[in-house]
């Protein structure tokens, strides 16, 4: 069902384009499987486009989440009394844990299908219920690829609003990303029990955002939000199991020199790292915009990895003397840093050169940059404009 463009609902031109998703999905009558990914990623818009005849199920829907709570066995009875063969979606499944034990029997002895929708398997994991032991494929979506985006990708505007859908194409993004903050620290947080202390979550929220991108302490983070260091550890955890951001693992495969090896921090979405550090609106130039581009950077590259299914690790490098490399593909096949600038000067190919010095047989060596052509350096040091950068990402010149 993906496509590499977008394309205008036919029905009301004034209404933002049609987002075409890169993530393929499995056929309607091939194979049962878990769609998670943080809410307005579009998971519920994928669903609807891709399985438009499907049965569905929202547990959103307080009719149906109280219906199902009571008495999860109605599932069961009311799907076996359908025609047989019906692909049934149901969305929001970790509000009613126990209907996993019904789509479970539905699965192993009626044959049935679902695809299972979320915003995080913590709570499922919580109440220790069934999974489906491998009956279920997993799936993730992220926010938007600029490749998904495609012919009204804008760099600056996407680094101000983030990838998620609905605020990309905002009109009133700030206002869009507050709401969804809030949402999420009521829905996701307290509503679900992940954490007693709304307010000191939130307070670990902002210092969190101030260091994405940045290896990871966490006992100044927790020092910083007035936290033990176990609950900062434990908000993290909460972070990467509500598919709100990730640790990126440092690269530390045959060293000849000693290397840093705590993770790096991001966040999933640049637009909730702006409205939580407090941003002013990000231009060419400086610090923050920066800081913002790798982001999008790890971003893009993640969703390659995952949407082709090629699942190569990603890592950073950094030597303890301070060289460092922003991203490392796979077994160390690609080493690529992001540099949000027009001009780039020997001192920006440094951490690349030491990198190919303990690394000989990496392939690719790359500076994603602001710069209009592409260029080759003694080096071996690959300058592209990020334009080309993903094109050629995403046609996998950079995993052989």
């Amino acid at each position: 069902m993906a496509a590499d463009s977008i394309a205008q609902d036919p029905e009301n031109s004034s209404k933002p384009p049609l987002l075409i998703r890169r993530l393929q999905l499995p056929a309607p009558a091939a194979q049962s499987f878990f769609l998670w990914g943080a809410r307005q990623t579009g998971k519920t818009t994928l669903l609807k486009q891709t399985y438009p005849d499907a049965r569905r199920i929202n547990l959103l829907n307080t009719d149906q989440l109280l219906k199902y709570t009571r008495e999860p066995f109605l599932l069961r009875q009311e799907l076996l009394a359908q025609p047989p063969g019906r692909f049934t979606v149901i969305d929001e499944i970790q509000k009613v844990p126990l209907l996993l034990n019904e789509v479970h029997t539905l699965i192993e002895e009626h044959q049935q299908i679902f695809a299972l929708c979320g915003s995080s398997a913590r709570q499922l994991k919580g109440h220790h219920v069934n999974l489906l032991g491998g009956r279920a494929l997993r799936f993730e979506l992220h926010g938007l690829s600029a490749m998904e985006i495609g012919a009204e990708f804008d760099l600056e505007k996407l680094l101000n609003h983030g990838t998620l859908p609905n605020h990309y194409q905002s009109k009133n993004p700030r206002l869009a990303i507050k709401s969804y903050i809030d949402d999420y620290l009521r829905t996701e947080i307290l509503e679900e029990g992940l954490t007693r202390n709304l307010p000191v979550f939130a307070d670990f929220l902002r210092v969190a955002a101030i260091g994405d991108t940045a290896v990871l302490n966490i006992s100044n983070v927790a020092r910083e939000s007035g936290v033990s260091t176990a609950t900062a550890r434990g908000y993290y955890d909460i972070l990467q199991d509500t598919l709100s951001a990730t640790l990126l693992p440092a690269y530390t495969h045959r060293q000849k020199r000693r290397t840093v090896h705590a993770p790096k921090f991001y966040f999933h979405d640049v637009g909730v790292v702006n409205h939580l550090s407090q941003r002013q609106t990000l231009t060419a130039g400086s610090e923050l915009f920066g800081k913002a581009f790798e982001n999008w950077l790890h971003h893009e590259i993640t969703l390659h990895a995952k949407y082709t299914e090629q699942f190569y690790p990603l890592s950073y490098w950094r030597l303890s003397s301070g060289a460092e490399v922003d991203f490392v593909m796979g077994d160390g096949i690609a080493a690529i840093e992001a540099k949000a600038k027009t001009r780039i000067q020997a001192r920006d190919l440094q951490g690349l050169i030491q990198f190919g010095v303990e690394m000989p047989a990496v392939k690719h060596k790359i500076i994603v940059a602001l710069v209009d052509q592409p260029r080759k350096t003694t080096e071996g040091i690959l300058i592209l404009p990020y334009q080309d950068f993903l094109q050629r990402l995403w046609a996998n010149e950079f995993i052989h």
